[in-house]
């Protein structure tokens, strides 16, 4: 079998797993959001933090919950790595600097999980499971949260409540992420992911010295890492270590969890806005543009030219043999179209086009299908300015889902699309001006400032996955990316809280022959092409420098 056939026919049976679960699980979410009902262990949540789950709440208030729970998981993950050396389990590491320490605590409370360091040789068991592992359950409900608050805006009317923040966070982590994560975890150990406490052991003798692993629970962290759209890796390696991805299948497995929740919340959405329909538009939309970049990235990687690459059957730099070229390509597409970051091929050894596509993935702003819960909002908000420019188009006033869009709306999403392109430009630009963060470039020239652009698209955009070669641990980047992940992170949040409560406040407006139909393929192609012009319109100059310019110089 070539490579080229194998890599389709793992995208065919990835679309059929997607397709088979999208109705069940995207029903079944919009029935846990739509619940009065409360289990027992939510009760003794809600008891133990002091909130009331049937009070409603404003977008002011739901803003200031999530923003609360965020800060003090910060605070939290922070000194337990400043605490280290004196917790058990740490395996004999120091406690974490205080420039890393907050880089990482940042980074994964914002769904981030950008990582500076070697997980094998920095960190823990304390910090992996009670750390590490919490947060990349607690970061994804939050993110869900917000997208359900921003679904409510849309489906109610005349009132200024969208739910409960504290009821949410709870429902989505105990009734949708962690049985999810546990029945991952299950598959993934009988596929030969580690799962253990053991300490560290020498493994190999070699010329020149020996070779030295640990264990962890890497299994329940890589199922929760891959199904939140998280991407921390228990290794340095992330997914292309075999103690995490051993392998094809739980590479295909890996990709599915990964999309799994983004895509079927647009069945959540649908059911939830009371029109179908209308989730199937923007599954249409997402599915379309995470075709694309598929076929994109399997045709840069395979049809390089060079005998080499030829003789090898595509770009095999950077790539393991047991996955090849199709596999990875499908990987970086879907890690970067959503905000995981995961990785089990190197992207900064992709070819300088196949580079390029994974970094306008990322700017794309992840939103296809996205990460759990922020792709679905992101989409939306794009929506809300696809109906803008449509109505723009024929001189009538934009509707979505019966609201109107007027000119506070625009303003709400027009920040929103604003916010993380200014980020990634302005502290690029910084790095590259100044004399020192250059210094951490491993390559010169075009791709030396990929590798500054893609740092910083992927901690504003919450990504987390690295071009490789730029030495990021340094006071410098630890602390412009931690910023550019927590502004990233939240900016955007405040933007989509407040567009859903403005539309939550609006009576409902009926149709009319004249109101733009957002649930046929017209409006689905218009809002792929807002998407793509957009992107291009914010960050072609920058692309322009760096993977543009190293793609067409090679």
């Amino acid at each position: 079998m070539s490579p080229v056939l194998a890599g389709v026919l793992q995208l065919l049976a990835l679309v059929a797993a997607l397709a088979l679960v999208h109705v069940p699980a995207g029903t079944y979410m919009a029935r846990v959001y739509s619940s009065a009902r409360h289990l027992r262990v939510e009760k003794w949540v809600y008891r133990c933090i002091g909130a009331d789950p049937d009070t409603e709440m404003t977008w002011t208030a739901y803003l200031r919950g999530t923003l609360a729970f965020s800060v003090v998981g910060v605070l939290f993950l922070y000194l337990l790595m400043r605490l280290q050396g004196v917790l058990p389990g740490s395996l004999g590491f120091a406690s974490v600097g205080p420039a890393q320490a907050f880089n990482t605590a940042v980074s994964f409370v914002t769904n981030t999980n950008w990582q500076s360091y070697y997980g094998e040789q920095t960190m823990g068991h304390v910090v992996q499971t009670a750390g590490l592992a919490v947060q990349n359950f607690l970061s994804a409900a939050v993110g869900m949260a917000v997208a359900v608050a921003l679904v409510r805006g849309f489906a109610r009317a005349r009132t200024g409540d969208l739910g409960n923040f504290w009821a949410d966070l709870v429902r989505g982590t105990v009734r949708i992420l962690l049985p999810a994560a546990a029945v991952a975890a299950v598959v993934l150990v009988a596929c030969g992911v580690i799962q253990n406490f053991s300490g560290i052991h020498e493994v190999g003798q070699f010329t020149g010295g020996s070779q030295q692993w640990n264990g962890g629970a890497v299994a329940s962290q890589e199922a929760i890492k891959e199904l939140g759209t998280n991407g921390g890796g228990y290794f340095n390696a992330n997914s292309a270590h075999p103690f995490e991805n051993p392998t094809p299948f739980t590479n295909l497995f890996e990709i599915f969890l990964l999309l799994v929740i983004p895509f079927s919340l647009t069945r959540t959405f649908g059911v939830m806005a009371g029109s179908v329909k209308q989730g199937h538009a923007i599954l249409a939309t997402m599915f379309t543009i995470w075709l694309g970049f598929v076929a994109l990235m399997m045709w840069t990687e395979f049809a390089h030219h060079g005998p080499a690459l030829q003789a090898a059957g595509g770009a095999m730099e950077g790539k393991e043999v047991r996955f090849g070229v199709g596999s990875s390509s499908i990987f970086a597409v879907s890690t970067t179209l959503t905000s995981t970051g995961a990785v089990d091929s190197f992207h900064s050894s992709f070819t300088g086009l196949g580079g390029g596509i994974a970094m306008l993935g990322m700017m794309l702003g992840e939103i296809a299908p996205g990460g759990t819960g922020s792709g679905l909002y992101g989409m939306l908000v794009l929506a809300v300015i696809a109906v803008f420019i449509a109505g723009l188009m024929v001189g009538r006033t934009p509707e979505y889902l019966g609201k109107k869009i007027g000119a506070r709306e625009m303003k709400l999403a027009a920040c929103y699309i604003l916010v993380t392109p200014a980020l990634v430009l302005v502290f690029t630009a910084a790095s590259m001006a100044l004399p020192t963060p250059p210094r951490s470039m491993l390559n010169p020239g075009a791709h030396g400032f990929s590798e500054v652009l893609y740092a910083y698209a992927s901690a504003a955009n919450n990504n987390g996955s690295a071009f490789a070669g730029l030495n990021a641990n340094t006071d410098w980047f630890n602390t412009t990316t931690g910023l550019a992940m927590l502004l990233g992170r939240f900016l955007p949040m405040v933007f989509v809280l407040a567009l859903a409560g403005s539309l939550a406040r609006q009576q409902r407006i009926p149709v009319t022959a004249g109101t733009l139909r957002t649930e046929k393929p017209l409006f689905t192609g218009l809002l792929v092409g807002a998407v793509l012009i957009i992107t291009g319109l914010t960050y072609f100059p920058a692309l322009a420098l760096g993977p543009l310019a190293e793609g067409l110089a090679s």
